[in-house]
């Protein structure tokens, strides 16, 4: 068996980061937010997982597996340290847009409200806030397309421009759905990382797709009752057998006694 070379591997990587990213996205995460995420975790990951003896991984070995500088290693492993705290990150242009119409003394009515802006012209206007926060290299029209969009700023009738919101989330995500994605993802994710790193004696865990490329589109909606009629009736049964091999005692359970255990199913539809 040939071992996969490393753009074959960022090829691969690029295939699940892309719905991975469209998700980042419409939720107002930037490159930077992502990027500061992914040194964080590397670090994490090297550390706990490719240490000898089953101890962490140190600095200098770190160091060199995540390609970061060794202070840089120590700065992430404080961080890790401190817990989850919110990443600062690079703030997109319509966010410094929104703050500065909340703050900017200029950009403010008599009640200290964002005051409504003229789109052009003399005085306080909308693309004289976008130049002043640091947002004139964007035209003023498409910037306000993305905050009207997301509902952050609406045009009134008379032509003034009115800031809704002080946060720009280019289309919100609910909170529930947004933790069930990360936990899917990566349930599936280490199904694979599992199959993929295990040794000979190690065994596999179940992983099986059914796919078609040549299916009629009529058939999708037939498909989704099948889906949810079979797959349902699947999980019942999965749910019933995990019932009845539940640790009575778990709570008392010792570390090692009991683990999360169980199966997932999706459907698949490019």
């Amino acid at each position: 068996m040939s071992s996969a070379s490393t753009s074959q591997v960022l090829a691969a990587t690029r295939q699940w980061l892309k719905p991975v990213v469209h998700v980042l996205l419409r939720c107002g995460v930037t490159w930077k937010e992502f990027s500061e995420l992914a040194k964080t975790t590397y670090v994490e990951v090297a550390t706990q997982r490719f240490g000898k003896r089953a101890r962490p991984t140190n600095v200098s070995r770190t160091a060199v597996l995540t390609g970061l500088a060794r202070r840089e290693v120590r700065a992430q492993r404080a961080r890790l340290e401190r817990g989850p705290e919110p990443l600062a990150g690079y703030v997109t242009k319509a966010s410094l847009v929104l703050s500065a119409w909340h703050q900017y003394p200029d950009f403010l009515d008599k009640s200290g409200k964002p005051a409504l802006l003229q789109m052009d012209g003399e005085g306080a206007t909308f693309e004289s806030l976008l130049h002043q926060c640091g947002a004139g290299d964007i035209p003023a029209s498409t910037l306000l397309k993305e905050l009207v969009d997301a509902g952050a700023a609406r045009r009134r009738p008379d032509g003034r421009l009115e800031a809704l919101e002080r946060n720009f989330i280019p289309h919100a995500m609910d909170e529930q759905l947004i933790r069930l994605w990360g936990t899917v993802v990566s349930d599936l994710a280490t199904t694979f990382a599992h199959n993929l790193m295990r040794s000979g004696r190690t065994p596999p865990r179940f992983e099986r797709a059914a796919v078609n490329a040549q299916i009629d589109a009529s058939a999708v909606k037939e498909f989704r009752r099948f889906l949810d009629q079979e797959g349902q009736a699947f999980l019942e049964r999965v749910d019933a057998w995990l019932t009845a091999h539940e640790n009575a005692d778990a709570a008392d359970a010792a570390p090692g006694e009991t683990l999360r255990l169980g199966a997932g199913l999706y459907h698949i539809e490019d």
